[in-house]
């Protein structure tokens, strides 16, 4: 279970599947598996409900637990079970919620959903002081509000240099203390009534800045951004090798600002001056966040100081609780027994006890008798490399993660490569590192897409994928001169590929797909799967281009094109009919628009170096770099033309590589900005669909994709999904990841989507492959619908 979830599941919960110590299944949902549960586990039950009753007649023990529930509290387990219900199956699923594994392991879970009220507002509200915002939360209570989160002086420090982050958080003073509210409703009408009702309670409380709400997404999303990136943005502030650590308690409300203003004082006590605040106001929640190095004896007797006093003004002083949605853990447990008193600490005991005899489920977690558990077995965070050590293992990477779930994310990825550098300078057990080593291999290495999206949703910008690429370098680097030969003879490189692909294309075409299908399988698991596995969608070999047909000098518009290797290889897939290939079909529209193309000199030996840096190539791939960029530099006259590539992934290379003054761009951007001014658009009357591939989510130009396909079609679906999987030549060799990464595609569709459309030929061969639907570069859907316009704007007709 989820700790944030905690006090929310434990309401809304509806059912759920249990794994009991002894290997029981239970399942709550089931009648008939709930009656033949009475029959082999009467003795659980009986002693359950005979606890609850029990805990019901002693009238002290009661209203403790009533009185600790009043505010946020998951300290121990869930004894509000034993007084709120009476079945059972109901008290089991609810002491479960938050139980942290040591009651038994849940292996699925239904919830009561409540509907998503569709307009939202939020405000950033600024007051001089913790006592004056605590003032406004009492007020706010009573006002149509969703959510209230606080944050001290030092957690809006902490996020100021983001990216969109408000100017102004600079110039605040040191003692400021801000709100971050927001306010729901059914329509635009109710949240302007809410607005006005929020700004007329908070009239008497003094304010930095006048109070300003916005309905706009991008705006309040931008707003929220700062409080979900405060316990990374700490964390990444830290010294290399220490440890970042989030503690969570709650007060009563009334005495939020006082206890926060002592909570502040023992922070700065101890030393830890780099500690933020942020919290759930409404309901007394706070979260602080610090960082720490356990590898001193002072260091670990400072942090127990720390969490002594703590626990002293939390359970003795305020009488709130020292876990208020966070799990207990071992950092907490050996403090339960302060907050609930002997006679309910007994009561989890015992609950503990009828679940796990044995004491082998987590054991030591949320109860334990060493009151100095939480200073032993501390998990070191050792420098490994400058690309990760700021990590701190948070998660926020994962769900954009093509291979989470299938093998690791970024974030095990990194906690691995941790262990593993740990491992080689300790030279503990290296039997233990090899196999490590060896399994990480496929599960990190091979399986990592490298595509960089883990980093837009990393609070600190990780690209774990910068890792492997390292990781990938010093693997090959036996093979560095074979990779050089290689990118200095990149025309026979793509010649041959091409001849290859063609071919292939041609058996394809007299054996059919079945058969084809059935040799590559078999060459395959013979190879033991080192020959790349060929599928239907797989272009037969691209023509020639021959730049010296495209020369007018006469002509005012003038574009750079630099056709990819893969679009230089790569020529049409069987599906694309009559079609020509993506680099005639380029010139074509760009024709259409009355742009002279112009090809950079020694073009077939030209390459961004993507496909030789993504595989650790390092030299090679700048070395390609380099010569792309003094080629286009030339052709471009210094940049005064722009420059198109035709594939997204090797124009953010380019991008990422080409520090100098040249303007380039991938094709949904040069349309929309260069090229449509010249055009007359008549959409299609049908539906289709559009993927935009990582690298346009790294540039920012996702939305513009969505848009540029609205213009030319009635109805665009937009999946939703992450990257495809396909990562290059990834598709062929490890094919497993692009069936992964699309898995849940296809479902996203109804029959009538036939085209879908994208800036990536590799990326659309794994698409088409995996969904059924004709994928090809956005460039041919434009020229289907478009003609050429002398002047003036474009329109759609």
């Amino acid at each position: 279970m989820c700790c944030g979830t905690v006090q929310n599941s434990y309401n809304t919960v509806a059912g759920m599947k249990i794994i009991l110590a002894d290997g029981t299944i239970l399942d709550t949902r089931d009648i008939s598996g709930k009656k033949a549960f009475r029959e082999s586990h009467s003795k659980l039950l009986s002693d359950i409900e005979k606890l609850a009753k029990s805990a019901k007649e002693n009238t002290s023990l009661t209203d403790k637990i009533r009185k600790k529930y009043k505010m946020k509290n998951t300290t121990g387990y869930s004894l509000n079970a034993l007084i709120d219900f009476s079945d059972p199956f109901d008290i089991i699923e609810h002491l479960m919620i938050g139980s942290e594994g040591t009651l038994g392991f849940i292996a699925d879970i239904s919830f009561r959903t409540v509907v998503e009220q569709p307009s939202k507002a939020s405000s950033l509200m600024i007051f001089p002081d913790i006592e004056s915002a605590c003032k406004a939360v009492a007020f706010l209570k009573a006002a149509p509000v969703s959510a209230v989160e606080l944050i001290d002086r030092a957690g809006l420090r902490s996020v100021e240099e983001e990216k969109g982050i408000p100017g102004f958080l600079k110039l605040l003073e040191r003692d400021v203390c801000a709100l971050l509210v927001e306010t729901v409703a059914g329509n635009k009408i109710e949240i302007d009534r809410n607005i006005e009702i929020i700004k007329d309670s908070l009239k008497s409380v003094p304010a930095v800045k006048d109070i300003q709400f916005t309905d706009i997404p991008a705006e309040y999303e931008l707003l929220w951004k700062i409080r979900k990136g405060l316990f990374p943005s700490v964390g990444a502030m830290r010294k290399t090798g220490t440890t970042v650590i989030i503690e969570d308690i709650a007060f009563p409300v009334e005495s939020l600002a006082e206890a926060t203003l002592d909570l502040q004082y023992i922070l700065r006590k101890f030393r830890y001056d780099e500690a933020v605040i942020f919290g759930h106001a409404l309901e007394g929640n706070l979260h602080f966040v610090f960082n720490q190095d356990f590898n001193a004896r002072e260091e670990i007797d400072r942090y127990a100081c720390l969490m002594s006093e703590v626990a002293e003004l939390v359970v003795h002083k305020y009488n709130g609780s020292l876990k208020a949605e966070h799990g207990t853990g071992r950092n907490m447990a050996p403090f339960v027994e302060m907050e609930w008193g002997k006679d309910a600490y007994n009561l989890m005991k015992e609950i503990k006890h009828f679940f796990d005899p044995l004491n082998i489920l987590n054991p030591g977690v949320i109860l334990n008798h060493d009151k100095q558990v939480h200073l032993k077995n501390l998990k070191p965070i050792p420098a490994a490399s400058e690309v990760i050590d700021k990590c701190t293992e948070c998660g926020f990477c994962e769900p954009s993660c093509v291979s989470a779930g299938m093998t690791l994310s970024p974030r095990q990825r990194i906690v691995i490569h941790r262990e593993l550098v740990s491992l080689k300078k300790s030279g503990h057990e290296p039997h233990i590192a090899a196999s490590l080593a060896e399994s990480f291999n496929y599960s990190g290495d091979e399986t990592c897409a490298t595509d960089g999206l883990c980093a837009i949703g990393c609070p600190v910008k990780i690209d774990t994928g910068k890792l492997i690429k390292s990781m990938r370098s010093e693997k090959v680097a036996s093979r560095k001169r074979t990779a050089m030969w290689i990118a200095n003879h990149m025309n026979l490189v793509t010649f041959v590929a091409g001849k290859t692909l063609s071919i292939i294309g041609f058996f394809h075409l007299i054996l059919g797909t079945g058969i084809l299908n059935g040799i590559s399988g078999s060459l395959r698991k013979i190879s033991g799967n080192r020959v790349p596995l060929w599928n239907q969608y797989m272009p037969v070999g691209a023509g020639k281009i021959k730049p010296e047909s495209e020369i007018h000098s006469s002509n005012v518009r003038k574009v750079v094109y630099f056709p990819s290797c893969i679009n230089r290889s790569m020529g049409k897939s069987r599906e694309y009919n009559e079609e020509m290939q993506l680099s005639e079909k380029i010139v074509q529209l760009l024709h259409k628009g009355g742009f002279e193309v112009i090809y950079p000199e020694s073009l077939n030996n030209l390459c961004c170096g993507l496909a030789f840096s993504s595989k650790g190539y390092t030299e090679a791939g700048r070395k390609k770099s380099d010569e792309l960029e003094a080629a286009l530099l030339k052709t471009s006259r210094n940049g005064e033309f722009p420059v198109l590539c035709d594939m997204s992934p090797c124009l953010f290379t380019m991008k990422e590589s080409m520090k100098s003054n040249l303007k380039l761009y991938e094709p949904v951007e040069f349309i929309t900005e260069r090229l449509l001014p010249y055009l007359t658009i008549t959409p299609v009357d049908e539906v289709i669909t559009v993927f935009p591939v990582c690298s346009m989510k790294k540039m920012e130009l996702d939305e513009k994709l969505a848009v540029l396909a609205g213009i030319c079609a009635k109805k665009v679906i937009v999946p939703d999904s992450n990257c495809c999987g396909f990562a290059g030549d990834r598709g062929f060799t490890y094919p497993e990841l692009n069936k992964y990464g699309l898995a849940n595609v296809k479902g996203q569709f109804k029959s009538d989507v036939k085209n879908g459309y994208s800036t990536s030929r590799t990326c659309e061969i794994g698409l088409s492959l995996h969904t059924g639907i004709s994928y090809k570069s956005i460039v041919y859907l434009v020229d289907r619908v478009s003609s050429p316009r002398e002047k003036g704007r474009f329109k759609a007709v």
